[in-house]
């Protein structure tokens, strides 16, 4: 197992061709993928020929940003993912930060020692300049990620009331927002 960042609760290793199954799983919950694809499941085919092979990817190209999977120390289980990679358009100074954990996992603070870690590691060890994150607004817990490990809210746009990734009322009410880090101001939170 290649571990890329341990923390007190979780083990954030690489993923592996053996992983389909959990990824299967973590993406069959409607809840989980509600402000993914507006709670569709991902099919096991689609996993196994373009999701799982798109992380495996950073890692064959040498990249020092990818996806990982999130596991639970105490008990090996397999909570979700996180990514930390530079978004569409921007350099390698200014990574995104993203998560995705089964239901059991919500609310325990994992998402939170987790991107924390990975803010930490991306400021000290990776050269990250700064770090962002994307949501939509309706997704509080998401955003409350996002605060807790500093990040502020830069932008808040809208997404068009016929975005198909959004259910029941939030389908008119919610817009996109932006967060983000600068190196200095998490250095000035210490």
């Amino acid at each position: 197992m290649q571990i890329f960042l341990q923390t007190e609760r979780l083990i954030l290793r690489r993923f592996t061709g053996a992983d389909v199954d959990n990824l299967f799983d973590l993406d069959s919950d409607p809840e989980v993928m509600r402000f993914i694809n507006g709670g569709i499941p991902t099919s096991r085919d689609e996993i196994e020929h373009d999701s799982l092979p798109a992380f495996l990817h950073y890692y064959e190209r040498g990249d020092r940003y990818g996806f990982w999977a999130a596991i639970e120390k105490s008990s090996g289980e397999f909570l979700g993912w996180f990514h930390f990679r530079p978004g569409e358009g921007s350099g390698p100074n200014e990574p995104e930060l993203g998560y995705r954990l089964r239901k059991s996992a919500w609310g325990k603070g994992y998402a939170t020692e987790g991107s924390k870690a990975l803010v930490h590691k991306g400021f000290t060890e990776l050269g990250a300049e700064r770090i962002v994150a994307s949501a939509y607004e309706a997704n509080t817990a998401s955003r409350r990620v996002m605060e807790k490990v500093g990040m502020t809210l830069v932008r808040t746009y809208p997404v068009g009331q016929s975005d198909p990734l959004l259910v029941g009322p939030e389908r008119f009410n919610s817009n996109g927002v932006d967060y983000a880090l600068e190196k200095d101001d998490w250095e000035r939170q210490g």
